[in-house]
């Protein structure tokens, strides 16, 4: 949302009951996420729009659609010296460095990464705050599914 900041339009509002899409401009956004919900507060100017206050609206943001972008889990990205990464892995050493991405929104528990990962690189998912750059990591290989047997419970 920070490159929408100062754009007319760049969000739209809907009013609850209403079909109607109003224009907004985002005027702040923070500059950290809340710690506990992970999310940005984001401060939108409606202008002349007919809302009152207090009134529950739905935010509607339009990104537009590039060639190249990569979803991956919100888990995977972290925050490190103002900037925004992501741990990748080589897999000749299966060692982890930090790559700088570029966000350009969020999808649901994804986020949209719009520049800093070629295709073929492996992206880190879990455990992202607790690596070392150089850190030997291994990939999680999940266990075959278990058959059920009796237990003998009488």
């Amino acid at each position: 949302l920070r490159s929408l900041q100062g754009r007319a339009g760049a969000l739209k509002v809907r009013a609850w009951g209403s079909t109607a899409l109003l224009p907004a401009t985002v005027r702040e956004v923070a500059a950290a996420a809340d710690p506990a919900t992970r999310t940005f507060l984001v401060k939108a100017d409606l202008g002349a729009a007919p809302v009152q206050l207090g009134q529950t609206l739905t935010v509607v943001v339009q990104a537009p659609r590039q060639a190249g972008i990569t979803k991956l889990p919100l888990s995977a990205v972290m925050r490190q010296e103002g900037r925004t990464a992501v741990w990748l892995v080589d897999r000749d050493s299966m060692t982890v460095r930090v790559q700088p991405v570029a966000v350009a929104g969020a999808d649901g528990n994804s986020v949209v990464v719009a520049s800093g990962l070629t295709p073929g690189q492996v992206v880190v998912t879990a455990g992202v705050h607790v690596l070392s750059p150089g850190q030997k990591v291994k990939f999680f290989e999940a266990l075959p599914p278990l058959a059920a047997t009796s237990a003998g419970v009488r």
